[in-house]
């Protein structure tokens, strides 16, 4: 299936199931390439509505990272953590905490 073909599913995905945070973080994931501007708006989407939704933090953070939103990165680690620790999700949890650890290491930042 051609991305493109696949994004417009995806998008009609997100219009049927608007509460469905998997559609809106696999959208995120489609366009994270190809239009970074759609990327950022879907993951910020998903964050904010969807808190409780984890498979969202480590993508989401490593791509706030790669596109110069540092601050952003680390909150949204931070959170992710916490959110894993809550829910006793430790494979995650060791996961972003690694990656966070990765990431702290790289920007230089305590």
């Amino acid at each position: 299936m051609a991305n493109l073909e696949r994004l417009r599913l995806l998008e009609e995905f997100a219009k049927e199931e608007p509460n469905n945070p998997f559609n809106w973080y696999a959208l995120a994931l489609e366009t994270e390439t190809s239009q970074p501007d759609k990327a950022l708006f879907y993951f910020r989407k998903v964050l904010k509505d969807f808190p409780e939704y984890l498979p969202v933090y480590f993508p989401s953070a490593h791509f706030f990272a790669e596109n110069e939103l540092i601050q952003e990165a680390k909150e949204t680690f931070e959170s992710g953590i916490e959110l894993a620790k809550q829910i006793k999700e430790s494979k995650a949890l060791r996961e972003l905490q690694n990656a966070y650890q990765n990431f702290l290491f790289e920007y230089d930042l305590d």
